[in-house]
């Protein structure tokens, strides 16, 4: 029987994941990953993902399923991973997206490796309860990454930093399925995640306060500095460049005739310089470390459809590859806040082409 670990974070939709992967016939175990204490994120409550009430949550469903379940300790592989990535490019005057930095590092690598060296196993599958679907195109011999049935739930984005080898020894049972599906099987199965609330914001910032987390994180104190506007004329006195980000309005604090927006901010003269809204738009962007999923790395400029932010409507592009591991998408029309840090995803219809770092 092949065998398969399931990675349930004590929620509904990993919970549906293990029932469906256990029922399509795999020798299944879940395993939920220890990612960091309360203590370390400067919280002192239990609701966060990987909380003991969560992990109980996860024994109670795997216990239901008749399952085998393990709990991973990967707090120093998330603080180096996850946690320091983040506060680092926050201290760059960028706004990264842990989600994907621990799928890249965490869920489908470190926890492969793990289960492997436990289960010794080295076919086993990893599966999880993205809303995303995996294809096999038998004629380029490529697995394909495609936006899940429910476009509402649906999580590629998140996901373009999958190789072809993570790729295939990964399965989303939830790919073709609603949330109101997954909340109905969970009902049926008696499981105690069924009506569970979803989690919205990062794990280990989860009253959304950056800054104030950065700031406890590091012990460090992020100095103030200059507003200015484009042309270096100084327009206020910004808090430290860690509390803003492009295309921010409310907390600027400052008082002037038109709406402010932050432009750009330059970590190295710890300024953050200030427009209007029309400031915002860009036709042009650079993004590295880009990963090519359903498709080679093109030798020629290719048409796609680029999506700047997780919930960011896609726009019409042409990219140019400037290399395997960069490319210059210039958009049909200006994009609003461009943002550092965040990523860039290209798909073509529902396949996703590939993803980078916007620098």
């Amino acid at each position: 029987m092949k065998q398969a670990v399931v990675a349930m974070s004590g929620g509904v939709d990993s919970s549906v994941a293990a029932y469906l992967i256990k029922e399509s016939g795999f020798e299944t175990t879940g395993i939920t990953m220890r990612l960091f204490d309360n203590e370390t994120i400067g919280i002192s409550n239990e609701k966060t993902c990987c909380s003991l009430s969560n992990i109980e949550d996860a024994v109670r469903v795997a216990e239901t399923l008749g399952i085998y379940y393990l709990v991973y300790d990967m707090r120093k592989e998330f603080r180096s991973e996850v946690i320091d990535r983040f506060v680092r490019a926050y201290e760059k005057g960028e706004t990264p997206n842990p989600c994907i930095e621990c799928n890249r590092y965490l869920k489908f690598e470190a926890l492969y490796r793990l289960a492997v060296r436990d289960l010794e196993d080295d076919e086993i599958s990893i599966a999880t309860g993205h809303y995303a679907i995996i294809e096999k195109d038998n004629g380029s011999d490529r697995y394909l990454l495609r936006k899940a049935a429910s476009k509402d739930k649906d999580q590629s984005y998140v996901l373009y930093c999958m190789s072809q080898d993570q790729l295939a020894r990964t399965l989303f049972p939830l790919g073709r399925l609603s949330k109101a599906e997954v909340r109905r099987i969970a009902e049926e199965q008696s499981l105690v995640t069924a009506h569970k609330r979803e989690s919205q914001d990062i794990c280990f910032v989860p009253d959304g306060d950056y800054s104030s987390f950065i700031s406890g994180y590091t012990g460090r104190t992020y100095p103030p500095g200059d507003f200015t506007d484009a042309d270096g004329i100084v327009l206020g006195r910004h808090k430290g460049i860690i509390r803003y980000t492009v295309g921010q309005r409310k907390g600027l604090g400052l008082a002037l005739k038109k709406p402010a927006y932050v432009q750009k901010i330059d970590a190295e003269k710890n300024r953050v310089i200030i427009g209007d809204n029309d400031s915002l738009f860009q036709k042009e962007l650079t993004a590295s470390n880009f990963n090519w999923v359903s498709i080679p790395p093109p030798s020629k400029d290719i048409r796609a459809s680029a999506r700047i932010r997780y919930k960011h409507r896609e726009a019409p592009a042409t990219v140019a590859p400037q290399s395997e591991s960069e490319v210059k998408i210039i958009f049909d029309d200006p994009q609003r806040a461009i943002t550092p840090g965040q990523s860039v995803v290209l798909y073509d219809g529902d396949y996703v082409l590939g993803g980078g770092i916007i620098r």
